[in-house]
């Protein structure tokens, strides 16, 4: 028994000690290829992936292209937590929160129309085709799994400095889509075929509304619990590792403490992020913030490579391409009726959410145009880790699959996550480029607090300048609920800031309102 654990042991550190030497290659390559038009992050690790599988697979005489056994958990527990925590400590706050009602229509309601056409058109197409015997519960998660947007993808095609409006769009929209269609697909699990009701529809949007709230809250909760404790206790006086470990470790308490609650991570970890970075983050020593800002974002970047490498190693795991070969006409007709469906259901809600967005918004700088709305449409069809998890979790287990069914639909994911992220990842930066040409950044003052990211705000920001910039005797005072709901910026926000000023930045902390300990400058 010792002699087969220490031989387990072996290769077990053979593949890890292979997969961290693939990172370094994707980090350098990637580097050399930064000033290519057409590459992203996200192409080079998948290319980086399918290489080293296929050589494994030469190597082992077809019988293996994997360093490792793909997890669910390993993704949702370790993987996606740090990605999406960094993106909203890295957010422009009130570029994201002046599109809220918009990214919530998107995420949302956007996510249930598209889970309908999908899910509706599978079980019409699939018919025509001898795919094996698929319940209905399995065509409900499949439009739970193609629904997923890839939120990784976005921060590597579309630029928050470039394009702050269409990046605050697109991927506010991608976690809370990537939310919605966990809980939609945690929902399909527990769902009974048999006890379908009017109802039903009902107390579903019912559930996902308090789930929504309630993970909210639970990070904005943990967010200021770590704010106020960081300020009261000044770590900063004797240790700046003591603070730096508190912000990563409560980061990271607020996504296991939803996964524990059966909330939604994805959110929770989203929103701690967001009340982090106007919070805690000022708190802290000159040198944590810079420490944390560049940790947070070094744990991401490593975790989005990890992720693209290891699917482009598993899109050539023979077992499941074993049974898909059998009929192999089959496995390309569910990969183009899969494409075919996701174009149709993105554009089934983007364009006339749009619309309906653009109604209520009174200024014409505030409103998204025809050109922006195909790139909002165009840099949603990527799907990635999250529609590969939430497939193995539907069509196999333990990583393995038998039926030839379930293989099908494993390729065939597969198969459409590879070619939405390569071709459609390729072309999503010409397309920015060729419906909105570049306009040079110049350095603007800012109203928002200072972030972790710069505060230069590109021309095309399509945000106007706030109450600070112009003085509260030059603001109109809301006169109706459509005038409320269409100039945000010098509404809800001025009436926040001032919230914010007189109540929680005092307890809190903050800008201008953190404690002065040794390594920190003072701030304006």
């Amino acid at each position: 028994m010792d002699i087969l654990a220490s031989e387990s042991d072996i290769v077990s550190i053979d593949s890890v000690t292979l997969f961290v030497a693939l990172l370094c290659a994707c980090i350098v390559i990637g580097h050399l290829l930064e000033e290519n038009r057409w590459m992203n992050e996200s192409i080079t690790p998948l290319a980086i992936g399918l290489c080293t599988g296929i050589v494994i697979l030469l190597t082992s005489g077809g019988k293996s292209s994997r360093l490792l056994e793909f997890n669910e958990e390993l993704f949702f527990i370790y993987l996606l937590p740090p990605i999406i925590f960094n993106a909203g400590f890295q957010v422009k706050k009130k570029q994201f929160f002046q599109n809220f009602m918009t990214i919530m229509l998107f995420g949302a309601l956007g996510t249930m129309i598209s889970f309908g056409v999908i899910s509706f058109g599978a079980s019409q197409l699939f018919k025509r085709l001898d795919i094996g015997y698929l319940e209905i519960t399995d065509y409900l998660a499949i439009g739970a799994i193609f629904s997923a947007t890839d939120s990784v993808c976005t921060l590597q095609v579309l630029n928050q400095e470039e394009t702050p409006l269409l990046h605050s769009l697109v991927f506010g929209e991608g976690v809370v889509n990537d939310a919605a269609s966990v809980v939609l697909f945690n929902a399909i699990q527990r769902f009974d075929p048999s006890r379908i009701s009017s109802g039903i529809a009902l107390q579903f949007v019912g559930n996902f509304m308090s789930l929504f709230f309630t993970s909210t809250l639970l990070g904005v909760s943990v967010g200021l619990a770590s704010a106020y404790i960081i300020k009261k206790l000044y770590f900063g006086r004797h240790s700046t590792d003591r603070e730096v470990a508190l912000m990563i470790l409560m980061a990271y308490l607020s996504y296991m403490m939803a996964e524990l609650f059966d909330l939604s991570g994805i959110l929770t970890v989203f929103f701690c992020g967001i009340v982090m970075s106007h919070y805690t983050w000022h708190n802290v020593t000159e040198s944590s913030r810079v420490t944390t800002k560049h940790a947070f974002a070094t744990m991401s970047f490593i975790a989005e490579i990890f992720i693209f490498l290891y699917v482009g190693m598993d899109a050539l795991d023979i077992e499941k391409w074993r049974f898909a070969s059998k009929s192999l006409g089959t496995s390309i007709g569910i990969s183009a009726m899969l494409l075919g469906l996701v174009l149709v259901a993105r554009a089934s809600f983007v364009f006339p959410l749009s619309f309906f967005s653009n109604i209520t918004r009174k200024s014409k700088s505030e409103q998204t145009d025809f050109k922006q709305q195909v790139i909002i449409w165009w840099a949603g069809l990527m799907r990635g880790a999250v529609s590969m998890a939430l497939a193995y979790s539907q069509f196999t287990r333990a990583g393995h699959t038998q039926q030839p069914g379930n293989a099908i639909m494993i390729t065939s994911t597969i198969t459409v996550v590879l070619f939405s992220t390569v071709v459609y990842g390729l072309i999503t930066k010409a397309l920015v480029r060729f419906l909105m040409p570049p306009l040079h950044l110049i350095p603007i003052v800012s109203s928002e607090p200072s972030s972790p990211k710069s505060t230069t705000l590109p021309l095309i920001s399509n945000s106007r300048d706030s109450e600070a910039d112009m003085g509260d005797h030059n603001v109109p005072r809301p006169t109706s609920l459509r005038m409320l709901l269409s100039t945000p910026t010098h509404t809800v926000h001025r009436y926040w800031r001032k919230f914010d000023d007189r109540f929680m930045r005092p307890v809190f902390g903050g800008r201008g309102f953190g404690p002065l300990v040794p390594g920190s400058s003072p701030e304006r």
